[in-house]
């Protein structure tokens, strides 16, 4: 891996752990084994390298996503793949977290990524709960957009309340309260 990768891999893994504020770039730099004069290199601040991170975080959950929710099966049973995916639950959401550091919030560009990465994700929700519904598999009284809305708020709350109880059963209730109310809605 070279500098720009590294720089770009440690603000990963920083923003994560610690988000915005508390991630300085000597920190970046000292995690990415480079210097000062290799990360004002490849980037002009620290905010254009987070922003280099965000995005691929970003890019990163989609492409997962998009590859589960594409698979074989009913839409209930993508989505499923999709919810039960193993992931780092009380790390919590690698996005989802940013939205609670103000600093992001404020600042347009690494709050992009950010936004459309959920709106993106509640729209491909909403695409196959669409077409769950045209196959006849799901209950035409399914809205695809607020279901896809709250399978999102419903995921994120999960890792929400799992951080605050620091074990990953309330993200399991969430997980699988959703899949019982989809699996509620399902045409036999």
């Amino acid at each position: 891996m070279d500098a720009k990768e590294r720089l770009v891999e440690s603000a990963r893994a920083l923003l994560w752990e610690r988000g915005y504020v508390g991630t300085s770039p000597k920190t970046i730099q000292q995690r990415a084994g480079v210097g000062q004069g290799s990360m004002y290199h490849h980037f002009t601040g620290k905010e254009d390298l987070a922003g280099a991170a965000i995005r691929r975080t970003a890019d990163e959950l989609r492409a997962t996503a998009d590859a589960l929710l594409s698979g074989p099966g009913t839409a209930v049973t993508r989505i499923g793949a999709y919810l039960r995916r193993e992931r780092d639950v009380l790390r919590g959401c690698p996005v989802g977290r940013l939205t609670q550091d103000p600093d992001v919030m404020a600042t347009p560009a690494l709050r992009a990524p950010v936004e459309e990465t959920l709106a993106w994700l509640r729209a491909r929700l909403a695409e196959v709960l669409r077409e769950g519904l045209d196959r006849g598999e799901l209950d035409s009284a399914v809205d695809p957009v607020s279901t896809a809305t709250a399978i999102v708020a419903a995921l994120q709350g999960g890792y929400v309340l799992a951080r605050a109880a620091n074990t990953t059963e309330p993200f399991d209730q969430a997980v699988a309260g959703v899949l019982a109310l989809l699996g509620a809605r399902a045409v036999r």
